[in-house]
């Protein structure tokens, strides 16, 4: 009978070893094979009917082995592919009523998450009449604000970056805009940071 015991621990062992073994990095769609940027169904998803976007996240960490030399860089380094007539932009100083001004964006490693970092010089774009914005925290829920409400809260976040209005802090300047055919702005995104 003890033998009968011993082989039974051991399995259980093995099988609580090959368990733990089995817990490894979050191999979900939106991290998905080293160097990959495939699309996740939340980022190409269409808008809701209240009309937020869905979040993105970013894409594969690209990562190296534990033990390796490699010259790759650590964390998210690549956004997932946007829609057409959609990117990400850092609003600058000048943004008014009528006008975002804005800087292109290019990726960036991050540890949690891709991070854009404003490129290139100052830009404009008119806003629609109709523009539209959406707020994001990691501590409430999405808000849709009109266009008077966006340019605010942009405004605020670039007089103080870290400044916090109720449960909707600054972003650090990541905001993806939608753009219509003439080129004009119709949705902006904040996007939430932690």
């Amino acid at each position: 009978m003890p033998v009968s015991r011993r082989l039974l621990a051991a399995a259980l062992v093995a099988t609580a070893a090959l368990a733990l073994a089995a817990c490894g990095p979050d191999n979900s769609p939106d991290q998905s094979a080293k160097g990959t940027t495939a699309p996740t169904a939340a980022a190409t998803a269409p808008a809701s009917a209240s009309g937020t976007a869905p979040a993105t996240k970013g894409a594969a960490p690209a990562t190296a082995p534990a033990g390796s030399a490699s010259d790759e860089p650590e964390g998210f380094c690549t956004h997932v592919p946007l829609p057409a007539g959609q990117k990400w932009i850092y609003p600058v100083k000048g943004t008014s009523a009528t006008t975002l001004t804005y800087r292109d964006t290019k990726d960036a490693c991050g540890v949690n998450d891709v991070s854009f970092e404003p490129v290139g010089a100052d830009k404009t774009a008119a806003f629609a009449p109709t523009a539209k914005g959406h707020l994001s925290s990691v501590m409430a829920a999405p808000k849709d604000v009109d266009l008077a409400g966006v340019v605010k809260h942009i405004n605020e976040c670039l007089a103080s970056p870290h400044s916090e209005k109720n449960s909707y802090p600054c972003s650090a300047g990541d905001y993806k805009v939608a753009v219509d055919a003439s080129g004009k702005v119709t949705e902006l995104w904040e996007r939430a940071h932690s």
